[in-house]
């Protein structure tokens, strides 16, 4: 009988959760660079007060899974983070469901994408649509810059004059054309809201703006995409009509919803 006694304990306590050193050192890492954007890997060892070698090994297994990614030897949340939000379902970029964007999509007959800014960059999150270009390039190319997009420069503009400048002295020689271009356009989208790109060497051109929760804050990006000669002579009423579906999603509670 104390055998079996001995044996249920043993039970028992195996379901207790216990620390695990590597486990809370990984997690550790991710904490870090939650609360921490554009954290170093001298940041990250002193934080987790362990072994560079070890550090840097979880940090490059990591970046392999796209669980983080670096820039400039500093390290943001990568793609695999919000693929698996979005798989639960708990993104709320301003309460954007897929309903809504089917919708946008029926009404302009335009591929919509819904992006999130992630350190410098913009990834796309969920789409609606049927240009089969967009979807690919949008497919094989996740992370992209904020100046080389629609979506990026409408969550660009709407941010802080010290982080958009940040950002933009952040920027590369090689982006300097980009940097004068969003610069130019600046103004012009702070005015209207309203963000334009054209990509694949003039193929496809896109309209984007920002989404924003209750409190106001620019959480996401919406972007039409079409191809360019039926698109760009619409600017003006696909413009008023983004701004209207938007605007009405904001409005919304903060209650649980389906998976986008």
């Amino acid at each position: 009988m104390a055998s079996k006694h001995s044996g249920g304990q043993a039970v028992r306590s195996a379901r207790v959760p216990q620390n695990h050193r590597t486990v809370d050192r990984v997690t550790r890492i991710l904490e870090e660079v939650v609360y921490n954007p554009g954290v170093t890997f001298a940041e990250l060892a002193r934080a987790l007060d362990a072994p560079k070698s070890s550090v840097h090994g979880f940090i490059r297994g990591l970046l392999a899974k796209g669980w983080l990614y670096e820039e400039h030897r500093r390290f943001y949340l990568g793609p695999a983070v919000y693929g698996l939000t979005l798989a639960s379902g708990h993104i709320r970029a301003g309460l954007v469901t897929h309903a809504d964007l089917a919708a946008l999509h029926e009404e302009t007959g335009l591929s919509v994408f819904l992006g999130v800014q992630a350190g410098d960059h913009l990834i796309y999150i969920a789409e609606a649509g049927s240009d089969a270009m967009a979807d690919f390039e949008a497919r094989s190319n996740i992370r992209r810059t904020l100046l080389a997009t629609a979506g990026g420069k409408a969550l660009l503009a709407a941010r802080s004059d010290a982080e958009r400048e940040a950002y933009l002295r952040r920027r590369s020689a090689e982006e300097a054309d980009l940097v004068e271009s969003f610069l130019h356009e600046y103004e012009e989208i702070r005015r209207t809201r309203i963000a334009t790109n054209i990509r694949l060497s003039g193929r496809r051109f896109a309209i984007a703006t920002t989404v924003h929760n209750q409190s106001g804050e620019a959480v996401a990006a919406i972007t039409l995409v079409g191809p360019t000669p039926d698109v760009q002579p619409r600017v003006a009423e696909l413009s008023e009509l983004l701004i209207r579906h938007v605007d009405s999603w904001s409005q919304r509670s903060m209650t649980p919803r389906e998976v986008i």
